[in-house]
Order: structure tokens, then C-alpha cells, then sequence
């Protein structure tokens, strides 16, 4: 391969770039992002950066000294605009054709945004431009946020609020946060973080509308109430970025469909991160994005699925002042043990258990015996096809 493009400066695609090279790859390497900046963490854009902690310069997910080693075309504030059928050209935007022998999709995911007009004051939280904006309006002074989602990006944001001296409320349309992820009882004592820290949690109702002139005044809740806003966030979950793809041979469906190994249709296209589905499962988790692109790029090199990959599902939260842990593969029906400490004090260790054996595990403010139970979990690891 002479020409390998990446599509997609996210960390998936920045460690998919580190694979290429790491594994030998010296040709000509082009990395496009719809972006103007560089790749960046986005973890810390609901969290550090949202409450003023950090800045910019501490996002960069690679410095000056990386880039140049990575010695890759950059190509940024561009977006994609197609694939041609044999998957060897990408169509930028700009009218521009990158023509290669490989390509890696990384293209990540874009917030899920409610229905109606725009309104000032309404805001999502995926990117770094969209937390500028919203740092530039909460620093204006306290106000009434209303954070629509209890996910996530909606608690850490709630969270970021609250610390920050605004009135927060959280609107959650499931009867608790976090259901899916950790079950009724967990997700219950989990939920209670939001009274702890100070912000009120509504749940069981879904939002009817926003309302308000040029600039959003409050929300209406599909049960009849409405609570007053002057900043509104929407963290209602993320789409993939897959439209660009549209025609293209390539198989979409909540993703790029991928086999095991995280190729698609076509040998010479690999997928990673928040925009594959691979084996059936699109996971939106910081591990997927960082040990995804090892695989898929010894699968794009070889020219064939020579080896898969089934991370194990790991994910964290910071809230109110606590870190909460998750690793595993919960079902619906596994038992939830407390091994250490207590939901009381709001530190402890539990073991999700089916027949006798631990299939997850979920700390609170428990990180070191976290980590132990973790690497005890049983996990597929890469293997040879």
C-alpha cells in the first residue's frame, strides 16, 4: 500500500494512525477531520474543562514532536463527502479526491439533537466547539439549566453545573439514569448522586418541547409540567457518522457493519471507534476507540481478517465528586453482590454474578480493587483467525 487515509482525526483514528507507523506502514499517510483541530480528549469536555479546571492545551491528545513522527498529511476542517465504489477514493467537500489503497473510517458519532427550531441557549456537548460555547454562556452567572438526559455526558455536565453555582435539573425519560448499563438496583443508588450533589432529578418523562422566543425560555415535559431554563442541555444519546457513506458499497446499519475484525465489505476498508459496529455491536467506549485500531490495522495490511477483537466493556464517570466503574458483560438476569464498603457511604465494590461466576463489576470511589477484580474478568483477547 502506498496511500492509507484515515477519515476521521479522532482517537480512533490518531491510534489507528500510531498503529500504521508502529507496525512498519512508510508510505504516504492522510488524515481528515471535519474539524479544525487537532485529534483531542473528550472525556475531560464535560468534566474539567466544562467547570474551568482545565484548558485547551491540556485536550491535545499528541504534541508537536508526535505529529512529526507520525509524518502524515493533515487535512482538517474537511469534511468527507463520499466513497467510491471500490472503496479506493474519498471525496472531500472542498472538491477535493484523496485516491488510496486503504482506508480507515473513524469517522466517530454526532449528538442526537431534539426536534424544532434553534433556539439561543440550547446546546449539545460532543465537541470542543460545542464546550466553548457552552463555558462562554455559564460563565455569565448563575442560572437555571435544565440537562435533558441522565446519561453520561447529561450527569457529568449536571455535575459541571452544579460546581460551578448554577440551579440544575435533570430530566430523564427512563424511570432511573443508567438503567441498561447497570440494572435497577445499582442504577438506583447511582441516580441518588444527583440529590447529593445538589441538582434535582426528574425521571419517568420524556420532554414535549422547548419553548420560547429567539432564545429558550423553558421545557415542557410530555407529563404537562414545565421547568423554567435559561440554558438547556441535550444529551440524548449520539448517531454515527455514516451518512457520507451513503451509496457507497459499504453495509450500514447503526454503523459500519463490520466482521470480527473490524473490516467491512470491502478487504481494503477498515472501521474503529464510535462509528463501527463490529460483530454486531457498536460500543461508544473510550477502549473500543484505543484497542479496536491495532486489529483492524493488521487486518487492513494483510488484506484479510487474519485476527478479531472483543474488548471487554469498560467505562467511567465522574459525578459530583465521585468516579464511578463499570467493566464486564452484565445480562438483565445476573445478581448484584456489595463486596466492599456500602451504598450508604457512597463507596463501595460490587460483583455482578451469574451461576457463581463474576461477569461484571461496578466500583464507586473504589478504583484500586476495582482495577483488581478487573483484570480477573473473563475477556476474549485478540486470537488468529
Amino acid at each position: 500500500m502506498r496511500t492509507i487515509t484515515v477519515v476521521g482525526a479522532s482517537l480512533a483514528g490518531l491510534y489507528a494512525a500510531r498503529e500504521l507507523r508502529a507496525r512498519g506502514y512508510d508510505g504516504r499517510l492522510v488524515i481528515i477531520g471535519d474539524e479544525p483541530h487537532p485529534p483531542y480528549d473528550r472525556p475531560p469536555l464535560s468534566k474539567d474543562f466544562l467547570s474551568g479546571k482545565a484548558g485547551e492545551d491540556q485536550l491535545a491528545l499528541c504534541d508537536d514532536e508526535e505529529t512529526d513522527e507520525l509524518a502524515a498529511e493533515w487535512l482538517l476542517g474537511v469534511r468527507a463527502r463520499g466513497l467510491d465504489a471500490r472503496g479506493r477514493s474519498v471525496f472531500l467537500d472542498d472538491g477535493r479526491t484523496v485516491v488510496s489503497d486503504g482506508v480507515v473510517i473513524a469517522t466517530g458519532a454526532s449528538a442526537r439533537r431534539l426536534p424544532g427550531p434553534a433556539l439561543a441557549g440550547v446546546h449539545t456537548l460532543r465537541t470542543l466547539d460545542d464546550a466553548r460555547a457552552l463555558r462562554t454562556e455559564l460563565a455569565a452567572g448563575p442560572q437555571r439549566v435544565v440537562v435533558i438526559g441522565g446519561g453520561f455526558i447529561g450527569a457529568e455536565t449536571a455535575s459541571s453545573c452544579v460546581a460551578l453555582g448554577h440551579d440544575v435539573t435533570v430530566v430523564e425519560a427512563a424511570p432511573l439514569p443508567l438503567l441498561p448499563q447497570l440494572g435497577p438496583d445499582m442504577a438506583a443508588v447511582c441516580a441518588a448522586l444527583h440529590a447529593r450533589g445538589g441538582a434535582e432529578l426528574v425521571t419517568g418523562t420524556g420532554v414535549a418541547a422547548l419553548y420560547g422566543d429567539t432564545s429558550v425560555r423553558g421545557v415542557e415535559l410530555a407529563d404537562g409540567r414545565l421547568l423554567p431554563a435559561d440554558v438547556v442541555v441535550v444529551g440524548i444519546g449520539a448517531a454515527p457518522n455514516t451518512g457520507w457513506l451513503a451509496g457507497s458499497p459499504l453495509a450500514l446499519d447503526d454503523g459500519v457493519l463490520c466482521d470480527d475484525g473490524c473490516v467491512t465489505g470491502l478487504a481494503q476498508v477498515v472501521a474503529v471507534g464510535d462509528v463501527a459496529r463490529v460483530g454486531a455491536v457498536r460500543a461508544e467506549h473510550w477502549t473500543s476507540a484505543t484497542e479496536q485500531p491495532r486489529v483492524a490495522v493488521g487486518n487492513l495490511l494483510a488484506g484479510r481478517t487474519a485476527e478479531t477483537v472483543r474488548p471487554l466493556p469498560y467505562f467511567w464517570s465522574d459525578q459530583y465528586g465521585s468516579r464511578i466503574q463499570f467493566a464486564g458483560r452484565r445480562r438483565h438476569d445476573d445478581t448484584v453482590r456489595i463486596l466492599e464498603g456500602s451504598t450508604e457511604e457512597g463507596s463501595f465494590l460490587a460483583a455482578y454474578e451469574r451461576e457463581g461466576h463474576t461477569t461484571a463489576v461496578l466500583a464507586v470511589n473504589r478504583p484500586r480493587p476495582f482495577t483488581r477484580m478487573r483484570r480477573g474478568l473473563p475477556t476474549e483477547v485478540p486470537a488468529a483467525a
